[in-house]
């Protein structure tokens, strides 16, 4: 039997004696950013679309009686904007800090990152789908708690499209805090300890005003990523609203979700790794 060297066969006669065990397979190219972000979204929406009016209740429910509790210390003015407006933003705290570090410390736990890194899909897209997906739950809330707290405290309602913007930028912003939470603390309580943290700083930060509070707590106060949305929204009450100052917050608020949301992505892809 003769050895004729692999250098001299045609190339149909090669391709046929390899094994196809041997021959590499060629793999399927990555799903874009934005398809994968949509279908993440989709499927988070649909899975928490059992929970969502219990949802909405206990987040209104609380803004709403923390504004009647501070009806009784604050008459007017600028206490009576930073009241309503912390406890309208309170709404988007709870849902996407709060329950989002739940979620994903629940996640991490179960194995559910497994999933995920299975499927060719970019770690934002599950990262912001799923951020969006429990952010969209807070809009009801949101605006049902900032017309209660402008009637309650005689503010105007002239205003109030300005929470098209807050409330994606403030909800961005503490979505990309509560996932990077919930998948870096190592046990989901702990995540759930550290959610529940986050949504009480945002409570007293964001809902008392910054008058009356210490310097240490007014620079604490500047680390939150909602004082800017908060900030945003209670200029907007005045009668002659500063809207240059409003761009203002709301630029440093979208600035500080894309930072908060590369934290969140970093600490999915640490983690699905683990």
């Amino acid at each position: 039997m003769s050895v004729v060297p692999a250098e001299v066969l045609p190339a149909g006669t090669r391709a046929a004696d390899e094994s196809p065990v041997t021959r590499a397979a060629e793999l399927a190219p990555a799903a874009r950013l934005w398809p994968s972000l949509c279908a993440v979204y989709r499927a988070q929406l649909s899975r928490a679309r059992v929970a969502r009016i219990p949802l909405l209740f206990v987040a209104t429910f609380q803004s709403i009686g923390i504004m009647i509790l501070m009806r009784g210390v604050v008459d007017g003015g600028d206490e009576a904007r930073a009241v309503v407006a912390g406890s309208s933003v309170l709404v988007v705290a709870f849902v996407a800090l709060n329950l989002l570090a739940q979620y994903f410390g629940q996640l991490r736990a179960s194995g559910g990152l497994d999933h995920y890194a299975t499927l060719p899909v970019p770690p934002a897209a599950v990262v912001l789908g799923a951020a969006g997906a429990y952010a969209s739950f807070t809009v009801p809330g949101t605006v049902v708690t900032a017309v209660f707290g402008c009637v309650l405290f005689g503010l105007p309602l002239a205003h109030l499209w300005v929470l098209i913007a807050v409330i994606p930028l403030a909800g961005a912003a503490l979505a990309g805090l509560g996932a990077a939470l919930g998948l870096l603390a190592p046990r989901p309580e702990l995540a759930t300890v550290l959610g529940q943290l986050g949504m009480s700083a945002a409570l007293l930060l964001g809902v008392l005003p910054a008058e009356r509070m210490p310097e240490v707590v007014r620079l604490a106060r500047d680390l939150l990523p909602s004082t800017y949305g908060v900030e945003a929204f209670a200029r907007t009450f005045g009668e002659r609203p500063d809207w240059a100052f409003v761009l203002g917050d709301l630029a440093v608020c979208g600035l500080v979700g894309v930072v908060s949301l590369a934290a969140a992505t970093w600490a999915y892809r640490r983690a699905a790794v683990r």
